[in-house]
C-alpha cells in the first residue's frame, strides 16, 4: 500500500466510524449470533496477498458488526 492508497483507507475508515455513530441507532443492542460464529466466516489461513481495504470494510461490517455488542453512551451521560 503506498500512501496515496493508504490516505484513501485512512479516510474510509474514519467515513465507516462516523457512519457507525451516525446509525448505532438502528443496530441491535446485544448480538444475536451464537459464540464461536466468526471462526466458521473466516478462511483457515491467512491470504497470501493483502486484500483490498473496501473488501476488509465488508468483512468488518458483515462478519465482525453482527458479534458487537452496541451500546452508545453519550459523553455527557458519563459522570
Amino acid at each position: 500500500m503506498d500512501s496515496d492508497q493508504f490516505r484513501k483507507a485512512a479516510h474510509s475508515a474514519i467515513d465507516e466510524i462516523i457512519d457507525y455513530y451516525d446509525t448505532i441507532e438502528k443496530r441491535r443492542v446485544v448480538s444475536n449470533v451464537e459464540p464461536g460464529y466468526l471462526q466458521k466466516l473466516l478462511p483457515d489461513r491467512p491470504p497470501e496477498t493483502g486484500e483490498k481495504w473496501e473488501d476488509i470494510q465488508k468483512d468488518i461490517e458483515s462478519k465482525i458488526m453482527p458479534g458487537l455488542t452496541h451500546w452508545y453512551a453519550s459523553p455527557s451521560s458519563v459522570v
